[in-house]
């Protein structure tokens, strides 16, 4: 695990799942240039009858925002690049 706060991420959105995702987005657990997908775990979550909080907490785990695949619970920051 490359990040102690993946466990306290994992913690939130398993027990809370979409009041977990809005805390970790306004506190400083918020991961580097990614948004955690708070609608989606209210919304996916109720359609998966909490299937997926369940898969997006586990992905918590083993988040690490240096990898270029698609993050499930996460939302890559639109942050523009300044060069020079």
């Amino acid at each position: 695990m490359k990040d102690s706060n993946n466990i306290i991420r994992f913690l939130l959105t398993f027990f809370l799942g979409f009041i977990g995702s809005l805390i970790i987005n306004h506190s400083g657990l918020k991961p580097e240039k990614h948004t955690s997908r708070t609608g989606s775990y209210f919304f996916i979550g109720i359609l998966t009858a909490g299937i997926y909080i369940w898969v997006a907490a586990i992905c918590n785990l083993f988040f690490d925002d240096d990898k270029k695949t698609r993050l499930i619970g996460y939302k890559a920051d639109n942050v523009a690049k300044v060069e020079g």
